[in-house]
């Protein structure tokens, strides 16, 4: 009986390894096709993330919509610019943009956009000249720290590509407590 018992422990102690290593395998491909995690780098997107944060992303192909925070690795046209940037999708192919730096908004397809989560309404233009037609496969993306932005409004950035879209932003798994990224908008 003894005999028995040693058998059953070693068939659990098989149990949970096996159990582990599955668990872990499913982990690594939801990491690798599904999910992917990126950190956050300066203060472009303040005061909805900040320098340091780690965000999950969803690297589902999904349409990408107007409020989206996205992840881009477009390469732009300098060094010293982030090669992966951390953006608000502002419009999408087909619509419009035209900022008024005199009174701070944004205008897609002649409606202000209503921007709670911005840090301040929009004063630099960088070397934006619009309105913008935003042409089909291509976003117009802006930082929510919008005075302190490297976005579609320089040149050195510009239009975003869609298949350079990393992913959507999902949640902020670090700093731990607020793990919404968005309250207002997903």
């Amino acid at each position: 009986m003894s005999e028995n018992k040693t058998e059953q422990k070693g068939s659990f102690l098989y149990d949970i390894v096996g159990i582990a290593v599955t668990a872990v395998v499913i982990v690594s491909l939801a990491f690798s096709f599904v999910f992917r995690t990126v950190g956050v780098s300066g203060t472009s997107m303040y005061p909805t993330l900040n320098d340091k944060d780690r965000i999950i992303l969803s690297a589902y192909a999904a349409k990408p919509k107007t409020g989206d925070i996205v992840v881009t690795c477009q390469p732009s046209k300098v060094d010293y610019i982030e090669p992966t940037l951390v953006k608000r999708i502002i419009a999408t192919g087909g619509q419009t943009v035209e900022i008024d730096f005199s009174t701070g908004t944004v205008k897609v397809d002649d409606v202000v956009l209503d921007e709670p989560y911005i840090n301040e309404t929009t004063r630099e233009p960088e070397d934006y000249t619009g309105p913008v037609t935003v042409p089909e496969g291509y976003v117009f993306v802006m930082g929510d720290n919008r005075n302190a932005s490297t976005d579609s409004r320089d040149s050195r950035v510009g239009l975003i590509r869609e298949d350079y879209l990393l992913g959507k932003a999902l949640f902020r798994v670090v700093p731990f407590g607020d793990f919404k990224i968005d309250k207002n908008n997903g």
